[in-house]
């Protein structure tokens, strides 16, 4: 949270990030009536089919008013990840699959379906880590094709990437400062070993921070994600 501010301040100002302080707090009450939590039961038609739990509607409101002040959680929707992923003009079993912002692991267990090299979650929150790590323990499914699945308790604005391959997955993660922290991580690490990257911008609110990079270039999408690519001597 004091990370938060700084940068908000540092952006707009002490006064504008003081009114939208005010307005994630009182939106954080609004959803914390017994009719809004019932809604976020809505997601529970994957947890009930595969025996885990990634709903948001078990999240705790300590672990929700964290989330104000990165991203709230929401799992990804099954079809519309197969349908991102089968967007993807990629030999799977070349990449490694990287979430930033894993927070329950649903994405991480979806993404098993496929034949990643290796698949990598990074969470923030310890209370999504925590069930992200018990989800990919107790999943099983016939159709897994990945079972190298590590889900890691840290900061994904600090995260250093593998020097393979990789499909990186956003979720609207991160604030704007930190989402240019990860690009700029990005950056460096291309320049340092120039390789095929994919990013899936899911709910792109902030793509202009995406779009705004010399190495992306966008390739598709549709008004609920998009697709950027950068293709190095490997790709």
């Amino acid at each position: 949270m004091r990370r938060w501010w700084r940068e908000q301040a540092r952006e707009k100002g002490a006064a504008s990030t003081t009114s939208l302080l005010v307005r994630k707090l009182w939106s954080f009450v609004r959803e914390s009536t017994p009719e809004q939590r019932r809604q976020r039961y809505g997601d529970m038609e994957y947890d009930w089919e595969h025996r885990v739990n990634t709903t948001s509607g078990t999240v705790s409101w300590r672990a929700r008013l964290l989330g104000l002040f990165h991203s709230p959680y929401q799992p990804t929707e099954p079809a519309l990840f197969q349908e991102m992923m089968a967007s993807l003009p990629i030999e799977f079993d070349q990449f490694t699959f990287v979430d930033l912002g894993s927070g329950k692991g649903r994405t991480l267990l979806m993404a098993s379906e496929y034949p990643f090299r290796r698949i990598v979650g990074v969470e923030l929150i310890a209370e999504l880590h925590r069930a992200a790590q018990e989800n990919i323990r107790e999943y099983r499914s016939p159709t897994q094709r990945c079972v190298q699945i590590e889900a890691l308790h840290a900061d994904a604005s600090e995260f250093v990437f593998p020097d393979t391959p990789l499909v990186l997955y956003l979720f609207n993660p991160l604030p704007q400062a930190g989402l240019r922290r990860v690009l700029a991580s990005l950056d460096r690490s291309l320049s340092a070993h120039p390789r095929a990257v994919y990013v899936l911008y899911h709910n792109p609110l902030l793509e202009r921070v995406l779009s705004g990079s010399a190495r992306l270039t966008k390739m598709g999408g549709t008004q609920q994600y998009s697709i950027y690519a950068f293709r190095g001597k490997s790709g």
